[in-house]
């Protein structure tokens, strides 16, 4: 910390938020990490790996002449495709009469971050 206190965390926000940071792509992706942080509570770490890979293969394209406009493109069509392919084949229709897949998603949901640290009250 700048202060000079020590602190240790394996929380990518906390990690972020405390880091000194002047270039403008590692702003955006602090800036990433505190967006993903409020709307889903966890998660932060990941955000930031992989559209740090996304930044490090669009930079190898520029750097092959590939134009920004088609770079900018593709991660647009790679973007409807994904969320097609969520839709279509990675949701999971449930019955709400089917008592044991609802906790089951239950579960899964009360294991995220945001709620365990709640986990006493249930």
């Amino acid at each position: 910390a700048p202060d000079g206190n020590v602190i240790i965390t394996n929380d990518g926000a906390t990690i972020l938020q405390r880091m000194t940071v002047t270039q403008p792509a590692a702003k955006m992706l602090v800036e990433l990490s505190k967006s993903q942080d409020v709307v889903a509570g966890d998660g932060t770490t990941s955000v930031v790996v992989i559209c740090g890979a996304l930044l490090k293969k669009t930079q190898e394209l520029l750097d092959k002449g590939v134009h920004p406009t088609v770079v900018s493109d593709a991660f647009n069509k790679a973007a409807m495709k994904a969320c097609e392919i969520l839709e279509t084949t990675m949701a999971i229709p449930v019955n709400l009469d089917d008592r044991e897949q609802l906790l089951k998603a239950a579960t899964t949901s009360l294991s995220s971050k945001v709620v365990s640290q709640y986990s006493s009250l249930f």
